[in-house]
């Protein structure tokens, strides 16, 4: 469960609220909220992408400080695998809406 409260520092979405659907963005920052306090299973299914992004901007991070071999491959297969789970999520959530 999400701590008491939180909500009230969360922003609105906007696309939810003026065209009642879900955006591509929609759950990552309550997914956040949970990772921060250890709920993972719960983090993956609020947002899905959350992981292949964290992965994705990790990488990023490191590359900038580090010289990485097959470096340009990683970042494709990183943003590709981000791009898919993000898509994938928003493309189930409004199937089942």
């Amino acid at each position: 469960m999400i701590l008491k409260g939180i909500d009230d520092y969360m922003l609105p979405c906007l696309t939810k609220k003026y065209l009642g659907i879900d955006c591509f963005g929609c759950g990552m920052q309550r997914s956040a909220a949970f990772l921060f306090q250890g709920e993972f299973v719960a983090a993956f299914k609020m947002y899905p992408g959350i992981f292949p992004l964290i992965a994705l901007v990790f990488f990023l991070a490191l590359n900038m400080f580090f010289k990485i071999k097959y470096a340009e491959r990683i970042k494709i297969i990183l943003i590709l695998t981000t791009i898919t789970f993000i898509v994938g999520n928003f493309i189930l959530k409004l199937m089942l809406h």
